[in-house]
C-alpha cells in the first residue's frame, strides 16, 4: 500500500510548521519509514515542498483532481490513486503509537482514523479531529468522493463536506451526526496543528 501525506489546498503551509525543530510532513515520513513504509509521497501543487521532497528523497504528486469544484475545495484533496493507498493529513503531529495504528490496521474496504470523546487528558483539542483514510478500495472510495459532492450540492451538509460526512456517506450512516464507534480512535496528544498555540502545547507535552 502507498502512503500519501496531503500538503495541499489553502492552507498549505500547516504541514510545513515546525514542532521541535521538525516539521510536521518530516515528521510522519520518519515515522512511516520507522514502520517499514517505503512508498510514500506528498501530494501538493505548493512549490515550497520542494527542499522537503529532496531532503527525505520522497516524490510530489501535483494533480488537477478532475474532480473539482467550487465550494467543497477540501474534497479535492485525494490524489485521484488507482492502487490501495493511504492518505494520510499532512497537518497533524502524529504519535509513534498512532503512525503504528495506522500501518497495522487492517481492511478490505476503506478506514477512517480519527480522534473521538472521551479525549485523553493530555489531547489538545476540544473536538475531534480527523487523521487518515485507508483505502483498498479506491473505485468505492472516490464513488462516494463524488456522493458526499452531490450530497453537499443539494444542501444535505450543514456544513461544506469534510472528513467526518465524507465517512458517514462511505458508511451509509445518518448525515450530519457523527458516531464515534464506527472507526479507528485515536486518542492521545495526536492532533492537528492550526498554529503556534497547538505547537507550544505540544512541545510542552513532548519536553514533560
Amino acid at each position: 500500500m502507498q502512503y500519501i501525506i496531503m500538503c495541499g489546498g489553502p492552507r498549505s503551509w500547516k504541514p510545513l510548521q515546525k514542532v521541535a525543530g521538525q516539521t510536521l510532513v518530516g515528521r510522519t515520513i520518519d515515522l512511516l519509514r520507522r514502520n517499514n513504509i517505503t512508498d510514500i509521497a506528498i501530494s501538493t501543487n505548493d512549490n515550497n515542498y520542494e527542499p522537503i521532497s529532496t531532503e527525505f528523497g520522497v516524490p510530489i504528486l501535483n494533480h488537477d483532481n478532475p474532480m473539482t469544484w467550487d465550494g467543497f475545495v477540501w474534497l479535492r484533496a485525494f490524489y485521484p490513486a488507482t492502487e490501495p493507498t493511504c492518505y494520510v493529513n499532512g497537518d497533524v503531529f502524529f504519535s509513534p503509537e498512532a503512525i503504528r495504528t495506522i500501518v497495522e490496521t487492517k481492511t478490505d474496504d476503506i478506514e477512517f482514523f480519527a480522534s473521538a470523546p472521551s479525549f485523553d487528558k493530555q489531547y489538545i483539542k476540544r473536538w475531534a479531529e480527523p487523521f487518515a483514510f485507508k483505502v483498498q478500495d479506491i473505485d468505492r472510495f472516490f464513488a462516494c468522493v463524488a456522493t458526499a459532492k452531490k450530497l453537499g450540492d443539494l444542501g444535505r451538509f450543514k456544513r461544506i463536506p469534510c472528513s467526518w460526512e465524507l465517512w458517514q456517506v462511505i458508511k451509509n450512516t445518518e448525515l450530519n451526526k457523527i458516531n464515534y464507534k464506527n472507526y479507528t480512535v485515536i486518542n492521545d496528544y495526536t492532533c492537528d496543528v492550526d498554529g503556534s498555540e497547538e505547537v507550544a502545547k505540544i512541545e510542552k507535552i513532548q519536553g514533560g
